[in-house]
């Protein structure tokens, strides 16, 4: 609802339509909370398989439950922390966004240690910090977006759902739930898998892994969101040549930033790699890994800002043939191939599944966003 929502807000705001950006402010909004109380009824009644199927063990699963079921009664807050809060940045006001964030991140911060060593709460006391900081996150956004000081304001009125704005938004921001959808498929295979070929060594390799992945990406994250809404404010707005010189801007740091991390990561992967663990073979075996799992970084940058484009454009085809070619058809085929091709050594051929796939999807981006951006500008 977000991912779809904001760019298509921005893009309404460039075109000095603000009626049309405060109805699809308030269609997100409703399509928000509509999945909100699908997603918590869903995952409440799947939840120990889910939870198996995402690498709980016997050992771990009773921790695991009791965290989800606490976290699950405060998703209609997460949903709206985060998902309103795009609506903030696409209006420029960046500095009110940044701190709907820190609201939510610092308090976790503060409540945690309260509730877990001085209550002695353990893991509820962790989820019970979580939900009560997003709902104080969820206040400043919904305060922000229901007040004169917001250019696109928040009302019961624009809340009513209008199909043919929601048509646009999910069409749009389906791209991004496909990203998140398949990073959780993804994580399920390469489980299996290295549980498979390897053990729990493997498997919790894998964990620090993705941490690593996501420790990395925050920040480049974090620029290429912020660059979204001007890219889609001056598409909207037939400004051109700004929105070829924001994209070159773009593309230059994201590429620049890939690159950089990339070679830290190939001459320190222990170092990485110890801020998640302390076991010592388990150190070893993931700073091996951490070569393999993230031998295409180097131009992951590419990737990042040609999708993100895709989307400021409102190219909702576009956006998600680059979503599925890369984890769909590229990643989750060649980790059940992989193995059966490098017999030797399975377990490395499962971390290798990702680069490969990374860099045939950023080759297919590349090439197709040469002729979508060419053909949008056009129009």
């Amino acid at each position: 609802a977000s991912g779809g929502g904001a760019p298509l807000a921005a893009i309404a705001l460039g075109q000095k339509n603000r009626d049309r950006a405060e109805k699809i402010l308030g269609s997100s909004t409703s399509l928000l909370l509509f999945f909100s109380v699908c997603l918590m009824a869903f995952f409440f009644f799947f939840q120990t398989p889910l939870l198996y199927l995402f690498g709980a063990s016997d050992n771990t699963i009773g921790y695991a439950s009791t965290y989800i079921s606490i976290y699950l009664v405060g998703t209609v807050f997460v949903e709206l922390a985060v998902g309103l809060n795009t609506f903030i940045s696409c209006q420029g006001h960046a500095r009110t966004a940044m701190c709907s964030v820190l609201i939510g991140a610092v308090i976790n911060i503060g409540l945690d240690p309260v509730f877990i060593f001085v209550l002695h709460m353990g893991v509820s006391g962790a989820a019970l910090a979580t939900i009560l900081s997003q709902a104080l996150s969820a206040a400043w956004v919904l305060r922000f977006l229901t007040s004169k000081k917001s250019g696109v304001r928040l009302s019961l009125r624009t809340m009513k759902p209008d199909f043919s704005i929601l048509g646009s938004v999910m069409a749009l921001g389906i791209s991004p739930f496909i990203m998140s959808a398949t990073e959780s498929a993804i994580t399920i295979v390469m489980n299996h898998g290295l549980q498979t070929y390897g053990g729990d060594l493997y498997v919790g390799s894998m964990t620090i892994l993705q941490s690593v992945l996501q420790l990395i990406f925050v920040p480049v994250n974090g620029f290429t969101n912020g660059v979204q809404p001007i890219i889609s404010y001056n598409f909207g707005a037939g400004q051109t040549k700004r929105v070829k010189d924001s994209f070159k801007l773009l593309l230059k740091i994201d590429l620049s930033y890939s690159t950089f991390m990339w070679l830290l990561v190939m001459l320190f992967p222990a170092g990485f790699a110890s801020i998640f663990t302390s076991d010592q073979a388990l150190l070893t075996f993931t700073a091996h890994a951490l070569r393999i799992y993230m031998a295409s970084i180097l131009l992951f940058g590419i990737q990042m800002a040609c999708q993100m484009t895709f989307t400021s454009i409102g190219n909702a085809k576009a956006s998600i043939i680059v979503a599925v070619t890369r984890k769909f058809i590229l990643l989750l085929p060649l980790i059940y191939i992989m193995p059966h091709i490098f017999t030797a050594d399975q377990t490395s051929a499962v971390y290798m599944a990702e680069p490969i796939a990374d860099f045939l999807a950023i080759c297919f981006t590349s090439i197709l966003f040469r002729f979508e951006f060419k053909k949008a500008l056009a129009r």
